[in-house]
């Protein structure tokens, strides 16, 4: 029987072409500022027009600030991209998203989040994270310039089918472990090349029982593994967070679709070309130390006496010291990795009645409004800001050096966002990769601290 991936590709082959190729339909383009402009120029260069507008959603997020967004964007060259992008929706008949928009966000975010992305469709941005969309039991996957302008001129793109990899993970996640950490876990243990070449699936007990925004958070993090794109079997959960979602099937039309998106499932005797297993209960709390990803450890090890003396010099760490006690500066928590409600739901759950440490620059940024207005529903905005946190304007933020949101020179940041390479976050910042809770325990104490402990004491 086939993969739920070979299931979903098969469904939107169009036609193989010779040299191995497919053109594939795609259900779902989204598109920001950063990315798409070139493409809407190759549309107007050669007078056509988007195909499918219905299709596509635009929203900006890279380059917005995330403070005082009822303001011009300061930065020229951010103001200039976002205006573009709704000039571009505008003209040619686009449903944009911006900013101020109570449906607006990060793209992956806002996407899954307004019912855009849902099971067995194939979903496209321009942006490796769009894997993310994958949670909901898609083939999802970021993609070039050039690859945007095919879409939006054909509905259509031109793709090499990837090889299938299914990653198990059976058994029961710890106290304080998240599905960030489950991801930096398999980071570790896989390294930032394990998956290239291939599309993975993810199963087994631990990944069932992750809520929809561990798993977005899980999928999100596919990409760094060097997979095409990652996804989770569509289930009751699945269902229950797409269900009365804006632009999710109403009606008939719901039963219809959950009758075809149960049957989105790897059977039993389903043939992966590589398959690999994990214990849950091997997990811990994980931070990095290195300037990518996979360069992991558990938030009470030590770093390996192996680790690349390169990356090391650049955070200024030495094999064999401790990941704990280590200073933090700043601290954030946000990015299309852990902007969600159940990440803040987290964050607040350890600063509750604690104060943020002296000498801590901290941004909370949500991933969409949506997000916001939930936050602050819920009162988690008060137990905020009883800890002396403000709560910001959705964007991506600090998760990479694109927007005002930078941390300086040398200084140390504990990050919830996807990437740690040097520079990510600013010129010569030291980025620490960890989960939402783990940022909370840094937040509160000034240093790299296991959330357990912290958890333990309430």
């Amino acid at each position: 029987m086939n993969t739920i991936f070979d299931k979903i590709w098969d469904a939107h082959v169009v036609r193989e072409l010779e040299g191995g190729e497919s053109q594939l339909y795609i259900d779902r383009l989204y598109c920001h500022e950063v990315t798409s402009p070139q493409a809407f120029e190759g549309l107007r260069s050669r007078g056509i027009g988007c195909l499918r507008p219905s299709r596509v959603f635009c929203m900006p997020d890279h380059n917005i600030p995330t403070m005082g967004q009822d303001r011009p964007i300061a930065d020229p060259v951010s103001r200039a991209q976002v205006e573009a992008l709704e000039r571009n929706a505008g003209e040619f008949g686009l449903e944009y998203f911006g900013i101020k928009d109570a449906r607006s966000g990060i793209v992956h975010v806002a996407g899954p989040e307004q019912g855009l992305s849902l099971p067995g469709m194939t979903i496209v941005c321009g942006d490796s994270h769009t894997s993310t969309h994958g949670a909901v039991g898609s083939i999802a996957f970021g993609i070039g310039t050039s690859e945007v302008e095919m879409v939006l001129a054909s509905q259509c793109l031109l793709q090499q089918k990837p090889r299938t990899m299914r990653i198990r993970i059976d058994g029961k996640l710890g106290r304080a472990v998240t599905a960030k950490d489950l991801a930096l876990y398999l980071m570790m243990r896989l390294t930032t090349s394990g998956a290239t070449g291939y599309f993975v699936e993810y199963a087994g007990s631990a990944v069932e029982s992750l809520s929809m925004e561990g798993r977005l958070t899980l999928c999100n993090l596919s990409i760094e593994m060097g997979a095409r794109g990652g996804m989770v079997a569509p289930d009751e959960k699945t269902f229950s967070y797409l269900k009365g979602r804006p632009y999710a099937p109403k009606g008939e039309e719901w039963d219809r679709a959950v009758a075809y998106w149960r049957t989105l499932r790897s059977g039993d005797d389903a043939v992966f070309d590589r398959e690999v297993s994990f214990d849950a209960s091997d997990i811990v709390p994980m931070v990095t130390y290195g300037t990518n990803p996979g360069m992991g450890v558990g938030i009470d090890g030590v770093i390996p006496d192996d680790a690349p003396a390169a990356a090391l010099e650049y955070m200024g760490f030495s094999p064999g010291e401790r990941m704990l006690g280590k200073k933090v500066d700043y601290v954030f928590l946000g990015a299309c990795t852990n902007g969600r409600i159940e990440d803040f739901r987290a964050f607040a759950s350890i600063v509750r009645g604690r104060h943020k440490a002296a000498g801590i620059t901290a941004w909370l940024v949500p991933g969409s409004w949506q997000v916001r207005a939930q936050v602050e529903r819920e009162g988690l905005d008060r137990v905020l800001r009883d800890a002396g946190f403000e709560l910001r304007e959705p964007g991506c933020s600090a998760c990479l050096a694109m927007n005002e949101d930078k941390v300086p020179a040398g200084k140390y940041a504990v990050s919830t966002s996807n990437r740690n390479f040097e520079g990510r976050q600013g010129r010569l910042s030291r980025t620490i990769l960890a989960s939402p809770l783990t940022a909370a325990a840094a937040a509160v104490t000034g240093v790299l601290t296991d959330p357990r402990d912290l958890l333990q004491e309430e």
